[in-house]
């Protein structure tokens, strides 16, 4: 495959016919009525794309992008038990925001996501996906890299919100690049894929730590090999990055058309050689509105979908990061010991890649919404469940229940917040309301240690399932139905 975009561009069949003025070489002059009639004709084009090896190739390449930035969020968790071994931070905080426990470590990492998200996400629109995907990934990486020499509570929270900063960043950036690359039939598709993919990285991490932070491997703490092991993202991020185009509807939404043909058109002539037959002709291209302003959150129809994913993220975050980041240590409560909670957690994450799994096989024959309310039921149900349970059997076994509920829920809005907003503003759009989910996480670290700590495992649960009712009725109430149908009709 080609290296880089101009590859992409080059020998490209023209569309001029089919779009006049649209492959012009060098054009820069588009105005608002060429945009307009461009992001229709590469929406077109892209739909009508059969799902041949040129389509998963690339949502695999994203996927490896989501692989290193979710074995960097989840190690938070996993190591804690080590940072309080070696004796840098407490299990408990001192004070509802004390700055020397484990709580305190995960507020860090979330208070970086948020300036990610809310004061970041502006660099996907402005800068293409395609670049900031590459550089957010180096940020996090070299990030990690320091932290990893750390010895003081100070040093750790402040590195790892600095890589909190760059994975916010990616997050954003790589939801919106799976929804503009893939045909509308099989959006849902990818976007589990590369939460599939991603999620590998979950049981990764445990085992890692299972094996590694009990102990010091050549004088060196199981918990910073944990880290160090995870910066191996720096090898294969050059790699991924010269085999991804940048995405046509952004380089439409620029003004940059004849790129946005060129490389268009390299993606229609593999598919098309793959698919061993002509491809069908697009759809009849109808204008869509040439560029948004962020301000456009404010009216209909994006309003509502506004507040119902603000909703939607500050209750979905207790529930899913109540857990899944206190794995270990509401093990320890129920009287479990530090290497055997460890076990217990590492079985557990093996689930994890398992929910974005069955989402292949569902993604695209049922509504994003109707699943998000669905699994977030069974999470209700589940952590009441686990609560009260105490044999290592129904502990586990209910434990695989909420991270795969959890998964199904987490590839499902990934997909379905990037299809509610144009192209124009959806990285920007989706970084704002996503950095709800950071500001909640920064405070559910310190709920959740308080809760723990006044109620016991208990009442972290009634918690979290009062949160996860929450997102039901949100989600029911309010989320419009986006399965088999265009991003720009979604927006329309």
């Amino acid at each position: 495959m080609t290296s880089s975009n101009q590859a992409y561009s080059a020998n490209a069949p023209a569309h001029a016919a089919t779009f006049p003025d649209l492959a012009t070489p060098g054009r820069t002059d588009a105005g608002a009525h060429d945009i307009a009639y461009g992001a229709a004709q590469i929406s077109a084009r892209l739909d009508r794309l059969p799902a041949t090896r040129t389509i998963w190739r690339m949502v695999m390449m994203l996927s490896l992008g989501m692989f290193f930035e979710l074995y960097d969020l989840m190690f938070s968790g996993y190591i804690a038990p080590g940072l309080v071994m070696n004796g840098i931070l407490s299990a408990s905080t001192h004070g509802l925001f004390g700055t020397t426990g484990v709580a305190s470590f995960i507020a860090s990492l979330f208070a970086g996501l948020f300036v990610g998200t809310a004061a970041c996400g502006f660099l996907a629109d402005r800068f293409g996906r395609r670049a900031i995907f590459t550089y957010s990934l180096l940020w996090y990486t070299a990030a990690n890299i320091i932290m990893g020499f750390q010895d003081t509570a100070f040093g750790l929270n402040l590195w790892r919100f600095i890589a909190g900063v760059g994975i916010g960043v990616e997050i954003v950036t790589i939801g919106t690049y799976v929804s503009e690359l893939v045909p509308k039939h099989i959006r849902g598709r990818a976007s589990a894929c590369s939460q599939a993919v991603g999620f590998c990285a979950v049981p990764v991490v445990a085992f890692l730590a299972y094996l590694l932070v009990p102990h010091a491997w050549f004088g060196i703490d199981g918990w910073r090999w944990v880290v160090y092991l995870g910066v191996v993202g720096a090898i294969a991020v050059w790699w991924i990055r010269r085999h991804l185009p940048e995405s046509p509807r952004w380089l439409v939404q620029k003004g940059r058309l004849a790129e946005a043909d060129a490389i268009m058109s390299r993606i229609e002539a593999r598919v098309e050689a793959e698919y061993g037959m002509p491809l069908p002709a697009p759809a009849t291209a109808q204008p869509v509105r040439a560029r948004a302003a962020f301000r456009d959150l404010l009216v209909a129809p994006y309003r509502k979908r506004v507040a119902m994913l603000i909703i939607f993220h500050v209750f979905q975050t207790l529930g899913y990061y109540g857990f899944a980041n206190w794995i270990p240590t509401l093990l320890i409560k129920q009287g479990i010991t530090v290497t055997t909670s460890l076990g217990y957690a590492a079985i557990i994450a093996i689930a994890a890649p398992i929910g974005p799994l069955i989402g292949l096989l569902i993604a695209d024959r049922f509504e994003r919404k109707t699943v998000i309310v669905c699994m977030a039921a069974v999470n209700v149900v589940c952590g009441l469940m686990f609560s009260q349970a105490r044999e290592a059997a129904m502990l586990v076994s209910l434990g695989v229940c909420l991270v795969l509920a959890g998964n199904i829920i987490s590839y499902s809005y990934h997909a379905y917040q990037a299809e509610l907003f144009p192209t124009s503003i959806r990285a920007r759009a989706v970084g704002f309301v996503y950095s709800w989910s950071r500001v909640s996480a920064m405070l559910t670290a310190f709920v959740i240690a308080w809760c723990l700590k006044a109620f016991g495992v208990n009442g972290v649960f009634v918690l979290i399932s009062g949160a996860m009712v929450v997102v039901i009725c949100a989600i029911a109430l309010l989320g419009p139905k986006t399965r088999d149908v265009a991003l720009e009709d979604i927006s329309r």
